[in-house]
């Protein structure tokens, strides 16, 4: 039997059982070690990382993401920004990790959706003139109404290193104004990672993926279908449930 999420699923560690699991169920692992930047500059984090992924064959890195925003007008604020993602690659290096997704920093009614583009090209241009060329940076959508500005940042960079993460429950809040289903299409020819959890179409609450709104099923297939490239990473305090789920679908292998 086909278990077409098999070799592209992830548990994130919000699930403090993610590298546990992930042997267990034969998946990957997305470290969110680095997502507290604060982490970054703590000299045990790394050993403690490397030690909690040891064997894993297929990793992804969640990078820091609280008050960094490569679009801000303060060029302080952009440095800052800068150094975070500087140590981020240096951990993922270290980690032997080659893919590291990252929050682009739009904030409604803050920042011009005209701005954000503009000047997320301009750093991420910049930005990638230090990254290996066999690295893939995937920015996710958090506070984004639509996929638009994301894909316009993809476009304009016009680097294989810099993808897109469709976060499907943020896609789902009140800060989107486009259906979840609705992302995919325009983001599929960058789209490179998928974040899983659901939600009741207002709060972002992580919530197993079969206890929401978001159609699932149909967002999985089509990923599938229209960007076959993608990996997924289960995105829930507790994996547990949301793996019963997608064995009971036929996406991975029922190890129960």
């Amino acid at each position: 039997m086909v278990y077409p999420l098999q070799e592209k699923l992830y548990i994130s560690g919000m699930d403090d059982r993610a590298p546990s699991l992930a042997r267990r169920w034969r998946l990957g692992c997305e470290d969110i070690t680095f997502s507290y930047a604060p982490m970054l500059d703590d000299p045990a984090a790394l050993p403690q990382a490397a030690n909690r992924v040891a064997g894993l064959p297929r990793l992804w890195l969640h990078a820091p993401f609280a008050e960094l925003i490569p679009c801000a007008i303060d060029p302080l604020v952009r440095q800052t920004a800068q150094h975070r993602f500087r140590q981020t690659l240096a951990a993922a290096q270290k980690l032997g990790i080659r893919q590291v997704v990252l929050h682009g920093g739009f904030i409604p009614h803050v920042y011009f959706p005209e701005w954000y583009v503009e000047q997320s090209v301009l750093f991420w241009r910049d930005f990638l003139q230090e990254v290996p060329p066999d690295f893939l940076l995937a920015l996710e959508n958090v506070m984004e109404p639509s996929p638009d500005t994301l894909v316009s940042i993809a476009a304009g960079v016009d680097d294989p290193r810099l993808g897109l993460c469709l976060d499907v429950g943020h896609a789902n809040t009140c800060v989107s104004r486009t259906p979840p289903l609705d992302w995919i299409a325009p983001m599929a020819p960058y789209l490179r990672h998928v974040h899983l959890h659901n939600n009741r179409g207002q709060d972002d609450l992580h919530a197993p993926l079969d206890e929401g709104t978001v159609p699932m099923g149909k967002i999985i297939g089509a990923v599938l279908e229209q960007a076959p490239r993608a990996t997924f990473t289960i995105e829930n305090q507790d994996a547990l449930p949301s793996l019963r789920w997608l064995a009971q679908q036929g996406y991975i292998e029922d190890i129960l």
